[in-house]
């Protein structure tokens, strides 16, 4: 008898409608088997309808909402229809015919419109029916791949999406067209950028002039508020001069017509005959242009990559190097405009940080971090800056910002960015950002003895990353478990001098990610990375049979992190052999650079008290040309930026 049972099988399944407010509409169940069928209507939130147990049911529609039917037998067996929606749309007068059978009724069709560019288009279309009909959007007669919902909606629409718009409604009884909707694209008042990019690099660990503490602290702050703008940013700690030109280069590549560029300095600096220079961690004394950058050539190069924004803020001295020579104007930038130089001081006069609440800061970065979230014009918020360092008394006399610019559009680091037409030349720029900061993944390491160590990393900048060990299992027979973390090659910690463990450890608790890790390894000067970097993990632990004390230890490669993978000593080392006065090449290797200390020529500032960034020379240089650009200055931009 069993056997002859038939399944019960849903031969007709309701369908989903779209109907006016206080419509009644029947949703409608088919089903065979054997025997008396039994049926009972659900809403969304399984609640059954209140006399909902027959085939048809009739709603009155309130408001949207899910239904289903459960079909049974007296045999226990039972089966449930699809879930169809009654969409209810409240319209004050939907204008059905009197006869309506349910074939497509539009009740509101798209209306043209003018949008500005980079804002979003949308149109709508509202259309009753049983079924609930179709939709597809169509251009200029063409359908549009993937629009096929009651609302069209374009994100940064471009002149390209200029056009007649109309959508084609159907379901199974018939068809129907909307009225045409005319839509115009109009220039945008917003501004826009094809990119954020922003190379910020500070130097603090002099081999031959004074330590600086600020730049630490001040490159970080201003990276993370960089990005908070949606800027892409390489952040790098003490540079010698090659790793300095070479991180400019990969910079620069970076840079496309339509972009905004920042190149932000925290460091020692000078100014001869007009030009700005940048001191290298490996300059020697005296002054040379040849062992500095020119900060006047890299803002050119920044212009010829058709930025649609170049910004470069100087936290650095702009002391005369040799007060005998008559200083010449800073050259004109190129009529394409659109720059802005930010100077945390004027020309011949010295930039100072302090030490406040155990914070080091430049006192120009202090108030530039404190503004540049503000959706204002780049030049105002310099002015605030300005304005800020003007009522600083620490600096009183000593300190003030000088902006110079050639902007000829209200250009503010706050405006969105734009994507839509250059998506092939984004996707390059991002690939290559990517590399200079992409971060091993976190790895668990078992050990012989059963413990399981996770080692993970985090970024404090671009060339400086930490490493965590954190036991995560002890296992059965090992107790009093400690971790340690070694490199090879040996990277120098920069940041673990006097008066500085202060603050980064602060940024290592900030930056965890892991936590409370056992152990930490800090990693500077990735950028003289030129092979792998290998973490040496060693456990010690206590062994609960044996009574002793042993280690384990394992290897973990990580290849080359951050912007160790953007091999900046390649192709730069050759700069030094081309040098035009004949001068022996400085030591620029990434693991032969001398620190050893001059005497100093200041003391750190007390807490409380600025100290200067200008590094004294040991003695003055040669003055038989002292009214001419030194040689390698500005003759031969190919020794400097390629």
């Amino acid at each position: 008898m069993k056997n002859m049972i038939r399944d019960i099988v849903i031969v007709q399944h309701p369908v989903s409608v779209c109907v006016p407010l206080n419509y009644k509409v029947t949703l409608s169940v088919r089903a065979e088997g054997t025997g008396i069928l039994n049926y009972q209507w659900f809403k969304s939130n399984k609640e059954e309808v209140f006399g909902g147990t027959r085939a048809d049911l009739i709603v009155t529609a309130q408001r949207s909402q899910l239904y289903i039917c459960r079909v049974n037998d007296q045999f226990c067996n039972c089966v449930f229809s699809e879930w169809v929606k009654v969409k209810v749309l409240d319209i004050a007068k939907p204008g059905l015919p009197v006869a309506w059978q349910g074939e497509p009724h539009i009740a509101v069709h798209p209306v043209p419109q003018t949008v500005r560019q980079g804002e979003r288009l949308t149109l709508c279309c509202t259309a009753f029916g049983i079924p609930t009909p179709h939709y597809q959007w169509y251009r200029n007669g063409h359908p549009l791949l993937g629009k096929t919902t009651d609302t069209l909606q374009i994100e940064n629409a471009e002149a390209d999406h200029r056009g007649t718009y109309l959508c084609h409604v159907s379901n199974v009884q018939e068809e129907r067209w909307t009225e045409p909707a005319d839509v115009d694209i109009v220039p945008s008042n917003q501004l826009t950028a094809t990119d954020k990019v922003a190379l910020l690099i500070g130097n603090l660990n002099y081999s031959h002039h004074p330590d600086l503490m600020a730049p630490t602290m001040d490159v970080h702050e201003l990276a993370n508020l960089l990005q908070q703008l949606g800027f892409r940013v390489v952040s790098l700690l003490d540079l010698t001069r090659v790793e300095m030109l070479a991180a400019i280069d990969k910079f620069l590549l970076l840079l496309d017509r339509g972009v905004y560029a920042l190149f932000y300095y925290a460091g020692h600096g000078y100014e001869r005959l007009g030009r700005n220079y940048l001191v290298a961690i490996d300059a020697p004394q005296p002054y040379c242009p040849e062992n500095c950058v020119c900060v006047q050539r890299v803002m050119r190069k920044m212009q010829e990559r058709r930025t649609a924004l170049s910004v470069v803020l100087l936290d650095t001295c702009r002391t005369w190097y040799n007060q005998d020579c008559i200083a010449s104007e800073i050259r004109p930038l190129v009529p394409m405009g659109n720059t802005v130089y930010g100077y945390a001081t004027c020309e011949d006069a010295e930039a100072y940080e302090v030490q406040d609440g155990g914070k080091s800061t430049g006192i120009f970065t202090k108030y530039l971090n404190k503004h540049i979230l503000q959706p204002e014009q780049v030049t105002h918020i310099l002015e605030q800056v300005s304005e800020d360092l003007g009522r600083d008394p620490f600096v009183t006399g000593k300190q003030a910002v000088e902006i110079k610019h050639t902007l000829k559009e209200p250009r503010s680091l706050t405006d969105p960015v734009r994507t839509t037409g250059h998506t092939g030349e984004l996707r390059l720029r991002d690939a290559c950002w990517r590399q200079a900061n992409d971060l091993p993944r976190q790895k668990l390491l078992i050990f012989t003895c059963g413990v399981e160590v996770e080692v993970s990393f985090s970024a404090l900048f671009s060339n400086v990353m930490v490493a965590f060990g954190t036991v995560k299992t002890t296992g059965p027979r090992a107790q009093d478990c400690t971790v340690t973390l070694r490199s090879t090659p040996a990277m120098e910690d920069i940041c673990s001098g006097p008066g500085r463990s202060g603050e980064m450890d602060s940024l290592l608790l900030n930056n965890s990610v892991a936590e409370n890790p056992d152990c930490s390894l800090r990693i500077c000067g990735l950028q003289k990375l030129q092979g792998s970097l290998v973490i040496k993990v060693d456990l010690h632990y206590t062994h609960m049979d044996r009574k002793l004390r042993l280690q384990e230890s394992k290897q973990l490669d990580i290849g080359k992190p951050l912007v160790a993978s953007c091999d900046l000593y390649r192709g730069q080392q050759a700069m030094v052999a081309q040098r035009q006065d004949g001068a022996p090449a400085q030591s620029m290797g990434h693991s032969h650079i001398s620190h050893s200390k001059q005497p100093p020529r200041q003391t750190l500032g007390q807490p409380g008290h600025p100290f200067t960034r200008r590094a004294e020379c040991a003695a003055k240089g040669p003055t038989a040309r002292s009214n001419e650009p030194e040689e390698n200055d500005e003759t031969e931009p190919q020794d400097f930026i390629h």
